[in-house]
């Protein structure tokens, strides 16, 4: 029989934040947060729904908009969106399927849900790309994982290896990213790498996690050192499960950009505005063929921003 380790979970709750401007929808925010910055290179995670769309104003609209030092995760549990880039991808985000995205150097993309979609239900996440790799070419994947079918769980794989499972889409440290349902009664014990921490977004239901318990829009931390997590659920439980080990190096993250200082940020901010205000920029170009004006940067912060991590 498979031993599993008990110890603390850290709790982390939400907090409700509007994306998208003038027609905003609103997110469920769990990281970054003042007490952890990460879990692995996990650094940002919203989750949002379900929510019905009204067909005139409702759903996911959000115009132009630039990244730096990262990798996007777009994972949807309901609905359909769609993406474009100014590397040249377009594709849609569909449910139990990944679109990753790598803004590296630099890119802007577009988010919009599509006109069949009446509910919207998902998460959008982000990866800080090491020093190694964070001025890399812009980059697109997608993945549809094939579902691992049990009596009363199932399990979707999208990055890195679980469950015998391995995701073959291209990240810049080790990671995993899972979804998990698991039905009412059911008790999973998921092997999981001793050296890396991880999250538990649970975005419906409840459940324990190594004998802790959490509730819907939380996020349960574990710290590395565990080889195995005991996951029971009291309620159908839906959830993602991200892991890697510490990332271990510190970043600055504002607006849509990661740095490494306050002014390599600026930087990037004044490129994305030269691009807006005068059509010319070395850094950033506009997915072609885009309708709706790019969103400007907000303001600086009065004071020099700090690095987290």
């Amino acid at each position: 029989m498979l031993a599993w380790q008990s110890g603390p979970v850290e709790i982390l709750t939400p907090r409700d934040v509007p994306l998208g401007g003038l027609r905003a929808m609103n997110v469920r925010r769990t990281l970054p947060q003042r007490r952890r910055t990460f879990v692995g290179a996990w650094c940002f995670i919203d989750h949002y729904g379900p929510d019905h769309v009204d067909p005139n104003t409702g759903g996911m609209v959000v115009s132009p908009h630039p990244h730096t030092g990262l990798q996007t995760v777009s994972w949807l549990f309901t609905g359909e969106i769609e993406h474009h880039d100014s590397a040249g991808h377009h594709a849609l985000v569909r449910p139990g399927e990944v679109n990753l995205m790598t803004a590296g150097r630099g890119i802007s993309h577009s988010e919009y849900s599509t006109g069949s979609t009446t509910l919207l239900h998902g998460a959008q996440l982000w990866l800080a790309l090491p020093e190694h790799a964070r001025h890399t070419d812009p980059d697109f994947e997608h993945y549809a994982p094939k579902p691992i079918l049990a009596g009363n769980w199932e399990a979707r794989v999208f990055l890195g290896s679980l469950l015998d499972s391995t995701s073959p889409v291209r990240t810049h440290t080790p990671l995993l990213g899972a979804e998990l349902r698991l039905r009412a009664g059911a008790t999973l014990l998921v092997p999981v790498e001793e050296d890396f921490e991880h999250g538990l977004l649970l975005d419906s239901g409840a459940i324990t996690v190594n004998g802790e318990p959490l509730a819907a829009h939380e996020l349960g931390y574990v710290e590395p050192g565990r080889d195995h997590l005991l996951l029971k659920a009291q309620e159908d439980a839906l959830l993602l499960l991200l892991g890697g080990p510490p990332f271990g190096e510190q970043i600055v993250m504002w607006w849509n950009f990661i740095g490494r200082d306050h002014d390599e940020i600026v930087r990037y901010r004044d490129q994305w505005q030269g691009l807006i205000n005068d059509g010319v920029a070395d850094q950033f170009t506009l997915p072609p063929g885009d309708l709706l004006p790019p969103i400007p940067a907000p303001p600086l912060p009065n004071a020099r921003m700090v690095r987290r991590g």
